[in-house]
């Protein structure tokens, strides 16, 4: 397990962003970031598994994708406010605004037509989701009734998910 926080991690050698996560090719090469890790392994899979071909199902599922990932790095940067910073220096305004990001992402998530097929925006939504859960307790589940319904069917569809997530 990579330790982001220890300097001397191995995993600064595999990506210099000191970042998770990250693909060690066979050829000693390195991937590095969600989104070229999946890409990689859709393109290995033939391609049109997880990231569409058709240009209107593929800008819908990564839009949502994006979404996602902008929940995730706005409760990520929450937690590291938190974590890096004394709490003399810690922002109050700056862990407001990333809190209105994820509201604000969880509230258009809410509203968006989610199928039960499991693209890249759904994977990229089940792992923010998980990681609310992780980190802030579930919070979030009171007022989003569909995205917890979302998440309690995505896990159940999705083995390696479940056996990895978080019960909140």
């Amino acid at each position: 397990m990579a330790d982001t926080t220890n300097p001397n991690d191995t995993l600064r050698q595999q990506n210099p962003l000191g970042k998770i996560p990250a693909l060690i090719l066979e050829d000693g090469f390195v991937l590095y970031d969600s989104r070229v890790i999946i890409e990689y392994l859709d393109h290995l899979a033939g391609g049109d598994r997880v990231i569409p071909t058709d240009p209107a199902r593929r800008y819908r599922v990564l839009g949502l994708q994006a979404l996602a990932d902008g929940i995730a790095d706005a409760a990520l940067l929450q937690v590291y406010e938190g974590r890096w910073r004394d709490e003399a220096q810690q922002s109050e305004t700056w862990k407001a605004h990333q809190r209105g990001k994820v509201e604000r992402g969880l509230a258009a998530a809410e509203t968006w037509p989610l199928d039960d097929s499991a693209h890249v925006g759904t994977i990229a939504l089940a792992c923010a989701l998980g990681y609310l859960d992780l980190r802030f307790g579930g919070d979030w589940r009171d007022g989003h009734p569909k995205l917890k319904a979302f998440l309690d069917r995505f896990a159940a569809r999705v083995p390696a998910f479940e056996t990895t997530r978080v019960k909140a």
